[in-house]
């Protein structure tokens, strides 16, 4: 899929889309449509197609990552668990030692070299070029998702900038709030790439270009939402998942380049200490993001296809296509934290815990406090430092039942004792963090308790029938007329 346009017809193709010819309106109503959709409340989850929105000529598409089966389809596998496959045997590649060992490192080595992006010198995204007093934001679908929205917002940008100093490029997803024909707030959060960006633009006194892209492959904008490591170069990751590079094209006036193959393209300039005001808006925790000060987007050209799509999210109470995508990028990440942390078996985030406020952890323990070094690590690692709440239980639990979770831990802890408090960064979006960015975080040990861990008691077993009663009952399950 090399756009837009393949992953809507490979939805379409697979059963997983609906198209929707009636009028429809940005205002409210599509994300109420979408809404319903996604939590299954009168009909299938499906991605969507609305041909016919009100106030403008584009269609708009939506939720196409809303289930564990299109976040496979749309990255071209059957299962994203195949994509992590993929990567852990990257990772798992020895360096080479003698002549032999690198030579045959070679024909791996011109496999990874076809996932880097490529230039080209014309692109479909470019088809339709409208600039100065032609700029007219207010002409795309934009939705309002939710009724105490400040406006209009950009919900899946692709936002492309680059540092300052060295050049490198960021792909991010943040919201733009819709503010006039040529101007949008520009939501890059404290933590985040596009924030350091700005950070060094304010030292030297400097603007920053910025491009905006409006749907692009699915391989792109599932990498634009990967917490990936400052200045690993998202187009990368969409690179390797695609398995060829990304093409490329330069922007009409910035100094960036963007997907080729993208719907619409915003090209502009952020000040970043130009600020606006900007929100509330219904966040993806299922509350309303408090308005805060962030600088302003202003747009100087427009790109476009013939006939664009427009490519948009809706976020909310769980479950949204978020949540989905989440799950693809904690499916994706799994080899790389094992490669860091090899007692790591497993590990999820649950829906309610809108990525940042739960994390299990399945881990092989092997020494007293293990459960806690987990802890403080992940607490240290990139944008996981912002869970809130991490459960951490033995091998023989099954994170992916809360059930058994709740039973398991409920009966394992004792609160006092296995409860770890500790202070620091805490997720934008947190409302509840005694200040903005800055709180508290709490691990729960519920792993089982070792006498060096100052348990001297008879750990229990847990209650199972024997296999032979439980065969036996198998057999003549039919006699007792179930």
């Amino acid at each position: 899929m090399d756009s837009l346009r393949d992953w809507i017809k490979v939805l379409e193709d697979a059963g997983e889309l609906t198209r929707i010819s009636a009028e429809v309106d940005p205002h409210l109503e599509i994300s109420e449509i979408t809404d319903r959709v996604s939590k299954e409340q009168g009909t299938s989850n499906k991605a969507l197609l609305f041909e016919n929105v009100k106030g403008s000529a584009m269609p708009v598409f939506i939720n196409g990552f809303g289930s564990r089966e299109r976040c496979a389809i749309s990255l071209g596998k059957a299962s994203i668990d195949e994509h992590a496959q993929r990567l852990r045997d990257v990772l798992d590649q020895a360096p080479p030692e003698g002549i032999l060992d690198k030579l045959k490192m070679l024909p791996k080595l011109a496999s990874m070299a076809k996932w880097m992006p490529k230039k080209v010198g014309t692109a479909p995204c470019q088809e339709v070029v409208i600039q100065g007093d032609d700029v007219d934001l207010s002409k795309l679908p934009v939705l309002t998702t939710w009724p105490d929205d400040a406006g209009p917002f950009v919900t899946f940008p692709l936002c492309v900038t680059q540092d300052p100093d060295n050049g490198r490029r960021n792909l991010g997803t943040y919201r733009l709030q819709v503010m006039s024909k040529t101007t949008t707030g520009f939501h890059s959060h404290l933590h985040k790439d596009a924030r350091r960006h700005l950070g060094k633009a304010a030292e030297r006194g400097e603007r920053i270009p910025v491009a905006v892209v409006i749907g692009a492959d699915p391989y792109t904008c599932f990498a634009s939402v990967i917490p990936a490591p400052p200045d690993l170069d998202e187009l990368l990751i969409a690179g390797f998942l695609r398995d060829k590079g990304v093409p490329l094209v330069k922007c009409k006036t910035v100094p960036l380049e963007v997907p080729a193959t993208a719907e619409i393209v915003l090209e502009g300039w952020v000040d970043p200490k130009e600020l606006v005001t900007e929100g509330p808006f219904g966040d993806h925790t299922g509350f309303y993001s408090l308005a805060d000060l962030y600088p302003i987007f202003h747009v100087e050209c427009i790109t476009h296809r013939k006939d664009p799509i427009y490519h948009t999210t809706l976020v909310g109470r769980p479950p949204q296509e978020d949540c989905w995508m989440t799950e693809g990028i904690e499916r994706l990440l799994l080899p790389i934290l094992q490669k860091q942390f090899p007692e790591v078996l497993d590990y999820r985030m649950p829906f309610e815990g809108v990525a940042h406020n739960l994390m299990y952890l399945r881990i092989k323990k092997s020494y007293p406090g293990h459960a806690r070094k987990i802890m403080n690590a992940i607490w240290g690692l990139g944008q996981a430092m912002f869970t809130k709440v991490i459960v951490v239980v033995d091998e023989d639990v099954d994170i992916h039942s809360d059930s058994e979770v709740a039973w398991q831990v409920l009966n394992h802890i004792d609160p006092q004792r296995d409860l770890e408090f500790t202070l620091g960064p805490i997720e934008v979006l947190d409302h509840a963090s005694r200040a903005a960015c800055y709180g508290s975080k709490v691990g729960i040990d519920a792993t089982r308790k070792w006498p060096e861990e100052g348990f001297t008691r008879d750990w229990p077993e847990a209650i199972v029938m024997s296999p032979e009663v439980k065969q036996s009952v198998d057999k003549r399950w039919k006699e007792f007329g179930f």
